[in-house]
């Protein structure tokens, strides 16, 4: 469970490496009231850490059957690498009352993904959303993050995103922002994620916006939304 509800980044060491890092450590001094000062602490620490890593399993294993258990368990459960406890946090913070979020923008906002429009007079601001859902933001981020480890298509949208000039954050805002509108969708029906459906919906649009081969040159659009997605630049 624990592999399935947390995602490693491939920066991230390994237990083997850091175990390997600190046995390769030059030895200190074999005695002496500093190295028992020391061995006393560090067994402590153990001690401290193997008691919360037990409490931590039990918690979670009561997050599983209560997760288990809610009649929208699959909705969140059915999408890539969101594990038990993505999942049950999406769950807790979107909640099911569907006349909460009529729309997915209204999810989007609440979550804090869509930007802020602020107009005054002639002017026009785009900023980062503040005001928000920050749990079912930090969700919602770190699940767009991980999936994409296991989705094609969630690593497009990001690469993508990325390659329009944004950095990481905020391609990683975009790519949650398309998942939402699949979240959104999902939920509102009651509908498990199908990762098949999706990908031939993906496939539909693609094609229908790609212009016939005549042979001409073709205006790349550099300005235009990326709707087929479900990306906004």
């Amino acid at each position: 469970m624990a592999e399935a509800a947390h995602y490693t980044r491939p920066t991230t060491r390994t237990a083997g490496q850091l175990f390997d890092h600190l046995t390769q450590a030059p030895a200190g001094h074999p005695d002496g009231p500093t190295t028992d000062a020391a061995q006393a602490i560090t067994l402590e620490l153990v001690a401290l850490l193997t008691n919360l890593r037990e409490r931590i399993t039990v918690i979670e294993s009561h997050i599983e059957q209560a997760l288990a258990a809610h009649a929208d368990a699959a909705v969140f459960t059915s999408l890539p690498r969101s594990g038990t406890v993505r999942a049950a946090t999406m769950l807790a913070e979107i909640g099911d009352a569907r006349g909460r979020y009529p729309t997915d923008n209204a999810l989007a906002a609440a979550a804090g993904i869509s930007p802020s429009t602020r107009a005054s007079g002639r002017a026009h601001y785009v900023a980062f959303r503040r005001g928000c859902n920050h749990r079912l933001r930090h969700a919602i981020v770190d699940f767009a993050d991980a999936s994409r480890a296991a989705h094609p298509w969630a690593q497009d949208v990001y690469a993508r995103a990325r390659g329009r000039g944004h950095n990481h954050a905020h391609a990683v805002r975009i790519l949650a922002r398309a998942w939402l509108r699949i979240i959104w969708r999902c939920w509102t029906d009651h509908t498990p994620y199908d990762p098949a459906h999706h990908a031939a919906v993906v496939a539909t649009r693609t094609a229908r916006l790609s212009p016939p081969d005549t042979g001409e040159p073709v205006d790349a659009h550099p300005n235009r939304h990326e709707t087929s997605t479900g990306v906004a630049s």
